[in-house]
């Protein structure tokens, strides 16, 4: 018996048929993901005078060395002794020194004899010669006579002069009055010939020592006016001047240093004491950044940027300096208006669907 199918089965198999064909069609081609994130429109606020700590540090500051190799036999002198200008600050074994001083004094005191010698010999040969009761010849061997003592009476000065020189490079003399900062031999000990054994500064000539990111230290200038203050008394201030930026960055921190020279500064800011440097603010009211609205990446600092109608970002690069309170000051690459997105930054992608929470304003 032949069978027949159904017009109605018939008619629910097509159907069927193109409801999965519909289907796959749409798996296929799915309609691109749109992904939540939260932003903030960029406002102009009055950045605050960023404040850094530092310390306080001598301008000038000697490491005292002996100019020969010999064994420390005094030391007179430790950390915090004020010393004067011509103070003996270190000495070393001396004995052989001063014998060779001895020796010279000596060889210098033969000479000196024999040039007096000399010169009787060839005063009385000249006599004796006028009276013609000798030769020219003696007269011209005495002459030679006394310029050899002459010149062995110079030689022994110069070794005489050359030995007390050496035998003065056993002490260690301050050329100035300040405060030993350091000390790095110890009696009994054998020191090489340019080897530090104290460290002397200057305590009337004060710096104030800080460390500043590049975008500040760049925007300070030689002889730019600061207020520099204690960190334990706020009260206790000076004035202060730059007196030297560095021109290179520290290739880890990325940080300037910067020296102020303090002019008639308390008692306070003695050396080593902690300081907090106020930088000038800006008058001008700049633009704003969350510190999670940055990205690094290839080098350059950007953000990611919502399109007018809120619908996609874009990536842009942005020129930024920190601010006061931990977050970014636009310096350069947004307008005041635009939004960008603030959490979430690195998981973005050039023209990714977005939808904003709108919260932030």
């Amino acid at each position: 018996m032949r069978s027949r199918l159904c017009p109605s089965r018939l008619s629910v198999s097509l159907v069927s048929v193109l409801a999965l064909a519909g289907c796959q069609k749409q798996e296929a081609a799915p309609e691109p993901t749109v992904r939540p994130v939260k932003s903030a429109v960029v406002r102009p606020f009055q950045d605050q005078a960023p404040v850094y700590t530092g310390t306080v540090e001598p301008q000038v500051s000697t490491d005292y060395s002996f100019q020969l190799l010999g064994r420390i036999v005094s030391r007179d002198a430790d950390v915090g002794s004020e010393v004067k200008a011509g103070q003996v600050l270190a000495t070393l074994e001396s004995t052989l020194l001063q014998q060779a001083v001895d020796a010279a004094e000596a060889a210098l005191t033969g000479a000196t004899a024999t040039l007096v010698n000399a010169q009787g010999v060839a005063e009385r040969q000249q006599a004796l010669r006028q009276s013609n009761t000798s030769t020219q010849a003696s007269v011209d061997s005495a002459e030679q006579a006394l310029q050899a003592a002459r010149a062995s009476s110079i030689q022994a000065e110069a070794s005489l002069a050359k030995a007390q020189e050496q035998l003065s490079y056993a002490r260690l003399v301050a050329g100035f009055d300040g405060i030993v900062t350091a000390v790095s031999a110890e009696p009994g000990q054998v020191v090489a010939a340019g080897q530090p054994v104290l460290t002397v500064a200057r305590p009337d000539l004060r710096d104030a020592v800080v460390d500043l990111p590049d975008s500040d230290a760049g925007s300070l200038r030689i002889g730019a006016p600061l207020r520099v203050a204690l960190q334990l008394d706020a009260a206790a201030v000076a004035d202060g001047r730059v007196r030297e930026i560095a021109p290179l960055a520290d290739p880890v921190t990325r940080s300037r240093r910067v020296k102020i020279a303090l002019d008639n500064p308390g008692e306070g800011f003695r050396l080593g004491s902690i300081v907090k440097v106020a930088l000038p603010g800006d008058d001008a009211q700049s633009l704003a950044l969350p510190a999670t609205a940055v990205l690094e990446t290839g080098g350059q600092t950007r953000v990611w940027v919502v399109s007018a109608d809120g619908a996609s970002v874009a990536s842009r690069a942005v020129s930024l300096k920190r601010a006061a309170d931990g977050g970014w000051v636009v310096l350069d690459g947004l307008h005041e208006g635009e939004r960008v997105v603030t959490a979430g930054v690195h998981s973005l992608a050039e023209g990714q669907r977005v939808k904003t929470d709108g919260a932030a304003q």
